[in-house]
């Protein structure tokens, strides 16, 4: 029986946009992969108390909206029903426990990876799965071992690395609310049925 390749690419998607389906669409290529998990963050502990962030089901559907249709691309939501802060190493702990021998990778961009000795219970997380880091320019490479952090912490296993190129898109969450709330147009930076349902649930000011 041939073991399945999933891809895991966490993240607050607050909203999720046009960049986020072209990683999701190059890596799922690039690697092989059957399918790539986009798991909405319940709590981001990386961002808590740095802003407000739409909730989590909010969120969810905006996903949903975004990858219907998309072959290989799926929404999942198993840290929303966990509940509480979103921790990488449940998730893939939750994985690989439902979703026996499947190989899991999970895809971060170049610099989130670099924060990566932070992360919690890092030694369990590089046990358990590989890791595909998104470098929007320096070329495709099979093993970047030699690029961990200079922090990284003794006697902790390193990660598996696969570095993957995608085409540079200078876009991010962050200016697409900015762009929203200031009435500026989101189309074709946006999915069209992520920018209906956003304006459904009244979020990013588009609900005005």
């Amino acid at each position: 029986m041939t073991r399945q390749r999933i891809g895991i690419f966490g993240g607050t998607f607050d909203p999720i946009h046009t960049g986020h389906l072209v990683v999701g669409v190059n890596v799922r290529y690039l690697l092989d992969l059957d399918r790539v998990l986009y798991v909405v963050a319940n709590e981001p502990w990386q961002k808590a108390g740095t802003r407000a962030i739409s909730p989590a089901e909010d969120r969810f559907a905006l996903v949903v909206a975004a990858l219907e249709g998309v072959r290989g691309l799926e929404a999942s939501r198993i840290e929303i029903d966990r509940g509480g802060p979103s921790y990488t190493a449940d998730t893939v702990d939750q994985l690989s426990a439902s979703i026996r021998g499947a190989e899991l990778f999970v895809v971060v961009g170049a610099d989130a990876f670099e924060t990566l000795a932070t992360w919690e219970r890092v030694d369990e997380l590089v046990r358990r799965a590989s890791f595909v880091v998104v470098n929007r320019s320096s070329p495709a490479a099979s093993s970047k071992s030699e690029e961990l952090p200079n922090l990284w912490p003794a006697g902790v296993r390193e990660p598996t690395v696969t570095a993957v190129e995608i085409p540079l898109l200078e876009i991010s969450s962050t200016d697409l609310r900015r762009r929203a709330e200031a009435g500026l147009p989101l189309e074709f930076l946006i999915p069209d049925k992520t920018i209906r349902v956003a304006r459904e649930r009244g979020l990013y000011a588009l609900g005005r």
